[in-house]
């Protein structure tokens, strides 16, 4: 797959969305459809895009529109249609509303791209991926979540607040599930390659990582009246990227579970392979007893959220 006149449909042209739109134009990855159902919203806001392409100096086309028969022939559709969170909120509040959402949108998107790769980015995330899954029918290696590359990123950044270093020498590892049980993994996270134990004590870490866990609703909390869009929509159009460009990176992402890490019929955080197929394979490493059990729970917790919307 080329990046030459590739296309991408975003589903909701809300903060989150729109943000994805404008990074994917942006970056020349692909012609992009921008989808609401609110009339105006998407035609608006794709025009004003459109023309920050003279100016920023991308030539990338950007469409508003509300009819979904638009994404026909998309490569990747990025499902950012959902309710925010607001203060006080669970990701889980959100479930049985954004449940619906979801169902719709994949409905759509089995009619009019059957061929794509769905990337969700609405939450409960994991859940939501798994939605995904069983509403389009589609082989599991084409539908993935991107909820675990935002979380690691938050971690990464603690890190390189705490430590006063570029936040590129930092690479953390973040498995499970994105909510209250995600599983920051501190023995496979490094700054300039040294493990961040021997560089950070553990309180300190501990710290980082109950910090990560909360991430989201930091953000929620200042905000008020929202939840994060800008590391959120940096981490979709990363993923779409790797997608286009066939990039075999190794990504956390959302993937469904056959057996790795002894987890099955699921879509949980874990590293893997993303190209032009989706997900090319997941990627085992290892973690310690205790990582171990903490991702177990984190599944147990995404089980019992699937089997509130999925008998």
């Amino acid at each position: 797959m080329t990046t030459m006149n590739a296309k991408i449909s975003v589903i909701g042209a809300g903060n989150v969305g729109a943000e994805v739109a404008r990074r994917i134009v942006e970056k020349e990855l692909a012609d992009v459809v921008l989808v609401d159902i609110i009339e105006g919203i998407p035609q608006g806001k794709a025009l004003d895009m459109l023309q920050a392409g003279p100016i920023v100096g991308y030539n990338s086309i950007i469409t508003g529109t509300n009819d979904f028969a638009e994404i026909k022939d998309s490569q990747v559709v990025v499902v950012t249609a959902g309710l925010a969170r607001k203060p006080g909120m669970s990701r889980d509040d959100l479930l049985q509303k954004n449940a619906a959402i979801v169902t719709s949108v994949v409905e759509n998107i089995k009619k009019y791209a059957p061929d794509s790769i769905i990337l969700t980015v609405t939450n409960p995330l994991d859940t939501m991926t798994y939605l995904a899954w069983k509403v389009s029918g589609f082989a599991p290696n084409r539908i993935l979540g991107m909820a675990p590359l935002l979380d690691l990123a938050r971690m990464s950044a603690f890190i390189a607040m705490e430590l006063n270093v570029p936040v590129t020498e930092v690479k953390s590892m973040v498995l499970g599930t994105h909510g209250d049980l995600m599983v920051p993994v501190p023995s496979q996270t490094t700054v300039s390659g040294k493990p961040i134990s021997e560089l950070i004590s553990k309180d300190k870490i501990d710290k980082i990582v109950d910090r990560t866990r909360d991430g989201g609703a930091e953000i929620v909390g200042y905000l008020k009246t929202g939840s994060a869009y800008y590391a959120p929509s940096a981490a979709a159009a990363y993923m779409v990227e790797a997608i286009l460009k066939d990039k075999k990176e190794i990504i956390s992402a959302s993937v469904y579970a056959n057996g790795e890490y002894g987890l099955k019929n699921l879509y949980i955080g874990l590293p893997a392979k993303i190209g032009e197929k989706g997900v090319e394979n997941i990627v085992e490493i290892k973690l310690t007893i205790e990582e171990k059990r903490a991702l177990q729970k984190s599944a147990e917790a995404i089980r019992e959220n699937n089997g509130k919307i999925i008998q």
